[in-house]
């Protein structure tokens, strides 16, 4: 089979990271170009979808605190605008080629496997980027409140405690950090 790799790669990469910020899937796939603020780098976050008897459901999200304004990295603007130019007058972010408006599930979770074969990466459950996203964040200093928020969590704590296998290192390098003190003051 031949896929088209580059403009669905670019898809692909551009919904993972949306998916790390925006935390899940069915949130990713109802943005629009509206709710993207390149001069501030941030997305807004106001919709899901979900399949409902066999059709598609755009709604709120089920939590209020699902419903936010997310900063994210320059280079996911550049490669959300970069996408933009091919459907300029098109307002979803990723658009599906055959129906013009929003991915549904299904398909955006075949055209990632077909990515991830062509690639030669084995299977990866789209909310295994959501996870990947806490854990990296965790591991490398992200303060757990904005964590929290950033993933549309109640609470910090409900984070520490979804993510408390990813703090293992961290407590590791805290302890080791503490016995470094300790060691400077004897």
């Amino acid at each position: 089979m031949t896929y088209k790799i580059p403009s669905q790669f670019c898809i692909v990469i551009g919904t993972w990271q949306l998916t790390w910020y925006t935390s899940k899937f069915k949130y990713t796939v109802t943005i629009l170009w509206i709710n993207l603020d390149i001069k501030n780098q941030t997305i807004s976050v106001t919709k899901q979808v979900n399949r409902v008897n066999g059709q598609l459901k755009v709604s709120q999200p089920k939590t209020p605190n699902s419903i936010r304004t997310i900063p994210i990295p320059r280079q996911a603007v550049d490669l959300l605008v970069l996408e933009h130019e091919k459907h300029p007058d098109n307002p979803y972010l990723f658009p599906s080629p055959k129906t013009g408006t929003m991915y549904g599930p299904d398909s955006f979770r075949h055209i990632h496997e077909k990515i991830l074969e062509a690639a030669g990466i084995g299977h990866i459950r789209f909310h295994d980027l959501r996870h990947t996203f806490a854990t990296l964040s965790l591991q490398n200093g992200v303060d757990v409140k904005t964590l929290s928020n950033t993933l549309g969590h109640y609470s910090a704590g409900f984070t520490l405690d979804t993510y408390t296998h990813a703090t293992q290192r961290m407590r590791r390098e805290a302890a080791d950090t503490i016995g470094s003190v300790i060691g400077q003051a004897m």
